[in-house]
């Protein structure tokens, strides 16, 4: 088994400028993001290319479930 770190990284109220330099940090050395409706989407493309992306919220009368999420440049 290999023993890794979880980070719970908030980025404010939606604006991706406000998120801490930590946090994105946290975001660009990450093997695995779950993410979810309330995250901005913006901030995955700091991801590295190889990030698994995992969608984890719920929508109203809705199931979680994954998702692929289109990189674009920033």
């Amino acid at each position: 088994m290999t023993v890794g770190k979880v980070y719970l990284v908030g980025a404010g109220p939606g604006d991706p400028k406000l998120i801490t330099v930590y946090g994105m940090e946290c975001i660009q050395e990450a093997d695995v993001i779950l993410y979810d409706r309330l995250a901005n989407e913006q901030l995955l493309n700091y991801a590295k290319k190889d990030a698994e992306l995992i969608f984890a919220g719920n929508y109203r009368q809705a199931r979680s479930h994954p998702r692929s999420y289109p990189r674009t440049a920033c």
